[in-house]
């Protein structure tokens, strides 16, 4: 789906309704950023919303999904198409949380076989250095990948307001977490919580 032409048709449907950003930003209980975020292509509605903003527009979910308003001749076929994106939009992201799984332990693995061999293995005091630091290097550049794939797989939601979203690297860094858990500030709410990892919409 192409956000940039989607976020062009709703701020163009919402000018055409005659209603500022921040009037229809309080027909949705959402702040007026949201929209702008939605307006920009940086986002997209998330699916509690989608009804709600299509009714507040005049136009229907498949119209939203397109980025344009579609004939009758068409709707069949671009329901198809927009649900196969979200299909698809599934499907990389659970591919990407198993990369994210597989390269956390392989960067285990690099790590231990390093500390083992610099720890048992009779080496120069500069050889064990540098194997250290590899190991150090290695567990570094490993967890950098891995959360860099666990980040774009899938979406937090908000405990407060629901809203589903990507966190920046710098707050998915920053949050401590639990396995399925992450304490991140939703960018609807403005609320902080420990927000749920999930994979798909």
């Amino acid at each position: 789906m192409d956000q940039i032409k989607i976020g062009k048709f709703i701020a163009q449907m919402r000018k055409d309704q005659g209603l500022t950003q921040r009037q229809l930003a309080e027909l949705l209980s959402i702040s007026d950023k949201t929209v702008s975020k939605w307006e920009c292509g940086k986002g997209l509605p998330e699916a509690s919303l989608m009804l709600p903003l299509c009714e507040a527009l005049h136009m229907t979910v498949n119209d939203l999904l397109t980025g344009e308003k579609i004939s009758p001749s068409e709707y069949q076929k671009n329901a198809e198409e927009n649900m196969m994106g979200l299909l698809k939009e599934n499907e990389e992201n659970k591919k990407r949380m198993a990369l994210s799984v597989i390269c956390g332990v392989i960067t285990i693995i690099a790590v231990c076989a390093l500390v083992v061999i610099a720890a048992f293995l009779p080496l120069p005091t500069p050889a064990r250095i540098a194997v250290l630091i590899l190991a150090v290097a290695t567990a570094v550049a490993g967890i950098w990948a891995a959360a860099m794939l666990e980040v774009k797989a899938g979406y937090y939601e908000c405990p407060h307001c629901k809203a589903l979203f990507v966190p920046t690297m710098g707050q998915y860094v920053k949050g401590y977490h639990t396995l399925t858990r992450r304490r991140l500030t939703c960018p609807e709410c403005g609320k902080t919580g420990m927000c749920r990892h999930r994979i798909v919409r």
